[in-house]
């Protein structure tokens, strides 16, 4: 499998750098009074290489798949909420409908390996490697052949894509319990610190839940590099989705994470190839409590935190508007120097 992870070089360009600082301090401004947009600013024009950075065509890109560990009662859901939701994307209805049409996002949702056919139709990708993934508990979630199918299959999609920026959305009931898995495993953190209430658990389910996970990751001991985790404990959105992260880290296009499944991919990705997040942009830090965990695994600092915990790339279709004001800002903002306006006398 190891063919289909490309090496990415480091972003790194320090002239490049101190041209973005030089001229993001030249605008009518105290010095770092934009805080955190004027980091933005900084990676936006290092990912695309340039003191004038220009976000085209974003893709919206929702991954769906079904778990078969979802059967063992992880979720407060049946597994039909997949389709159901897929349905609910393509005709318009979701949140992160919603917020592509108010933001003009390009919205695809994908067939990963959904427990359901689809009608062909647009906006629809159909690339189902399964109709869902094993229960984790008995078997890997994904056979060798099918995780290198899924990976493959994501850069393959994302490298058919215009533009030069990717949302990273999904949906698939059971996938918080794949996301803590990967959490658990690739960071050698405890499971009862990685496991959250998903879909909306009582204490009761979410003690269910954990004790199921733990005995998960007890039946799978040799899962320890990425690849042999994301193996095991699956989510073929989730695999695909480390696919399209690395084709599009590969292409220097700026991938916006969402949350706490779409960090997990992302997750992996970085432990194939490290600078995977210099290319990152994480959206906001979701109400999934172990969401903190593996955004600091990463160092990551989200735009927002705003509570949420929907998925589908809700957090991410947020905060896009910022990406939007910090090129724009730094395309437009008046100098100094071009408004007139007398600089700060040290």
């Amino acid at each position: 499998m190891n063919d289909l992870i490309p090496t990415l070089p480091s972003l790194h360009d320090a002239a490049l750098a101190e041209r973005l600082q030089a001229r993001i301090d030249s605008k009518t401004k105290p010095l770092g009074s934009l805080g955190q947009l004027e980091t933005l600013m900084q990676r936006l024009g290092l990912i695309l290489g340039t003191e004038t950075p220009q976000l085209k065509q974003p893709q919206l890109m929702v991954f769906a798949g079904d778990h078969g560990l979802a059967a063992r009662g992880v979720s407060a859901y049946p597994s039909d909420v997949t389709w159901q939701m897929v349905e609910n994307f393509l005709a318009g209805g979701a949140a992160v409908s919603v917020l592509a049409r108010q933001h003009g996002l390009a919205l695809s949702v994908v067939d990963a390996g959904v427990r359901h056919d689809f009608a062909p139709r647009p906006g629809l990708i159909q690339a189902k490697v399964a109709p869902g993934t094993a229960d984790a508990l008995e078997h890997p979630a994904m056979t060798a052949d099918q995780c290198a199918t899924a990976v493959g299959a994501g850069r393959g999609l994302l490298s058919a894509q215009p533009g030069n920026v990717l949302i990273l959305g999904e949906m698939g009931i059971g996938n918080t319990s794949a996301a803590a898995l990967l959490l658990a495993r690739l960071a050698d953190l405890p499971i009862a610190d990685c496991v959250g209430r998903g879909t909306g658990l009582d204490n009761a389910q979410l003690a269910r839940k954990t004790e199921i996970l733990g005995q998960v990751l007890a039946r799978h001991p040799d899962a320890r590099t990425p690849l042999a985790a994301l193996q095991a404990f699956g989510g073929f959105e989730i695999a695909m989705m480390v696919g399209a992260v690395l084709q599009a880290a590969l292409e220097r296009r700026v991938i916006v994470v969402d949350g706490f499944i779409t960090s997990s991919a992302v997750l992996v990705a970085a432990r194939l190839q490290p600078a995977v997040l210099e290319r990152c942009v994480f959206a906001h830090r979701s109400n999934e409590q172990a969401h903190r965990l593996m955004l600091a695994q990463m160092q990551a600092q989200p735009l927002l935190d705003l509570g949420l915990r929907l998925g589908e790339g809700s957090g991410a279709a947020l905060a896009w508007p910022l990406l939007e004001s910090a090129c724009r800002i730094l395309a437009e903002m008046a100098s100094f120097a071009a408004a007139g306006v007398s600089e700060r006398q040290d």
